[in-house]
């Protein structure tokens, strides 16, 4: 117990300092500092950097996993907000995951293929989402071909990638302010209906 105790509290280190700096520049001597043990008590654990980054992404993938496992959990638009706010909390906690991409894809190939299959089964949900909404009648249908396949690239781009644009212009990153935003995305294509249960179930947890 006090082993795993201990290997987890080495990934939280090494995850607050991926954060701060690139995963590239973070030595072992830092993560075991940043955890309050020796070099030789880390190596007990993980015997080098790339087991440790190994590990922090299995994490990081069964994270995801969870959020994508919530989908349609039910059939109304709080679904959907629910599953935003879960992104949040991800992509705030993992913020080291954009920086770090190049240096992924070129050193650790295998996990870029797993990203590239989270990323893939995250806009697949997008995309069902957005045709089971126009069979329920709240959205409105595809007003030309590609036009929701557009959309569902836009809704992925917000969520993947506004928290860091957020940052570079020094501007506010709470959680409302980000599903507000990605909601703005879908606001314009609303039905009567789907214009009603946005007002009476989301609206004012937003505002």
């Amino acid at each position: 117990m006090d082993n795993l105790t201990t290997k987890q509290k080495i990934l939280e280190s090494a995850i607050r300092l991926f954060n701060w700096d690139d995963m590239a520049n973070v030595r072992l001597q830092q993560i075991a500092d940043e955890t309050g043990i020796s070099v030789g008590n880390l190596a007990y654990h993980y015997k080098n950097k790339e087991a440790i980054v190994t590990a922090v992404y299995e994490g990081l993938f069964e994270e995801f996993g969870q959020i994508l496992s919530t989908y349609m959990s039910n059939p109304k638009l709080s679904d959907f907000n629910t599953q935003m706010e879960q992104y949040h909390r991800f992509f705030s906690k993992y913020k080291f995951y954009l920086i770090d991409l190049f240096e992924i894809e070129r050193s650790y190939p295998l996990i870029m293929d797993r990203w590239r299959e989270c990323v893939n089964k995250m806009m697949l949900q997008i995309r069902k989402r957005l045709d089971y909404n126009v069979q329920r009648g709240v959205l409105h249908p595809e007003p030309m071909p590609g036009a929701y396949d557009t959309l569902t690239n836009n809704i992925w781009m917000t969520i993947v990638f506004w928290k860091p644009r957020q940052l570079l212009k020094a501007q506010p990153v709470d959680e409302i302010l980000f599903k507000r935003t990605v909601w703005e995305h879908i606001i314009p294509h609303f039905t009567p209906k789907g214009l009603s249960e946005f007002q009476l179930e989301l609206q004012g947890a937003l505002s």
